[in-house]
Formats: C-alpha cells, sequence, structure tokens
C-alpha cells in the first residue's frame, strides 16, 4: 500500500504562528518569510490563499519555475534569496528577488552591482554573517564583518537594510541572536533576519525583525 502524507492545513498552522510571533514580539512588527524551498507549488498556493506573501528560497532556477507563474496572480509577492549566491547567476536573481539575504563576500558586490546598473533594479539586500564562525557555513567571519558591512553600506546606501544570521546547530541560538542584533544596532541597520522553526520564539525575543519558517509551516520533507 502507498504511503500517503497528511497535507498540513496551512491556513491554521499560519494563523497559529502569527499568534506566537505575535506574543512573542510584545507589540514589535516581526515579519514571518515562509521557506518554501523543495515545496511544491501547490502549498505555496495555499499559503498565498490564507495571506502569506513573503517566502524565502534557496535556489535561483526552483524559485524561477515556482514563482514567476505565482507573480501573475499575486504581483504583491515578496520573494528572498536565503541561500548562497553564485556569481553567474545574479543577473536572474537580481531580476527575481525582492530581497537577497546572503551577501557575503566582495566578489559578490562587484557582480551585484554590475547586474543592478545593468537592469535598472536593485533588491533589497541583507549581509550575512558567519555569527558562529564556522568553516563549513558561508558568511562573511565575524572578525571582518565591521569593515564589509561599512563598505556594502557606502557601496548600496539604502538598499543595505540588514543583516542575517544561523547559529551553529546544537548551541544555544540566543547569545548568537543577540551578537547579531547588537552588530546591526551598531551599524544602524533595521533589519535582523534571525531565528527559524525551532527557534524564532527565542530569536524574537532576542530582537529579530524577520524570521525565516519553513518545516513548522510546511512540514518536513
Amino acid at each position: 500500500m502507498r504511503d500517503i502524507h497528511p497535507v498540513p492545513d496551512i491556513a491554521a498552522t499560519l494563523a497559529d504562528l502569527q499568534r506566537r510571533i505575535a506574543r512573542a514580539a510584545d507589540g514589535r512588527a516581526v515579519d514571518l518569510i515562509a521557506v518554501s524551498k523543495t515545496k511544491p507549488a501547490a502549498l505555496i498556493e495555499a499559503a498565498l490563499v490564507a495571506g502569506q506573501l513573503a517566502f524565502g528560497e534557496n535556489r535561483v532556477q526552483e524559485a524561477a519555475l515556482k514563482f514567476t507563474p505565482l507573480r501573475v496572480a499575486h504581483p504583491d509577492l515578496d520573494l528572498h534569496l536565503i541561500g548562497p549566491l553564485q556569481t553567474n547567476k545574479v543577473r536572474d536573481a537580481v531580476l527575481l528577488f525582492d530581497q537577497i539575504e546572503t551577501l557575503d563576500r566582495p566578489k559578490l558586490a562587484d557582480a551585484l552591482a554590475t547586474a543592478a546598473e545593468r537592469e535598472g533594479m536593485m533588491p533589497n539586500l541583507l549581509v550575512q554573517v558567519n555569527i558562529g564562525d564556522e568553516p563549513q557555513k558561508a558568511g562573511i567571519r565575524r572578525d571582518a564583518a565591521d569593515g564589509f558591512i561599512r563598505a556594502m553600506r557606502a557601496r548600496f546606501g539604502n538598499a543595505l537594510l540588514g543583516l542575517m544570521a544561523i547559529p551553529p546547530v546544537g548551541a544555544d541560538p540566543a547569545p548568537y541572536f543577540r551578537d547579531l542584533v547588537a552588530m546591526a544596532d551598531h551599524h544602524g541597520l533595521p533589519v535582523r533576519s534571525i531565528g527559524m522553526s525551532d527557534d524564532f520564539e527565542t530569536a524574537i525575543e532576542c530582537g529579530a525583525t524577520q524570521v525565516r519558517i519553513g518545516s513548522a509551516l510546511f512540514g518536513g520533507r
């Protein structure tokens, strides 16, 4: 007998997540970014029907296949790139995404500036900080972060909105979240994209303004 996986009730789950976010935020505005990587269009459409407009994707090509047609019916859709960006994909990313959260090296900054000038458009940008200084993870290392952030502010101006980070797996995330928020405060950046399905309430209590939630909304893979 073929295994049948239940389809989650997206509307009810989304409403519950929004209640939890509001409780943790205690009056502050916090945006839920629905991480839709690997998820089928049917689940994304269910989330859109339920009122969710902001989505996060890891891969440029996958996002283009799923979201290009969805934008026709949902022009207010807000698409975020939350995965590493290769320089040969930058032009497509600039055309597709409203926010790129993974700016982490000068070569990528060069490619973004060139593509933005060529296309006449620039998405919002976040600098990804390797907040745990983990060698296997993307992001600018902490000891280089301040100089890089200053350079990106000078180069991109108001397009640079904030910082993104992922704490080490298995560690208490709160100290890392607080460090990222303090770094954003130091540079006067309003957006702090931290927290995922397992720790978003902690992230919000530490000062997150955006949380990236996938499995808690759409279910596991």
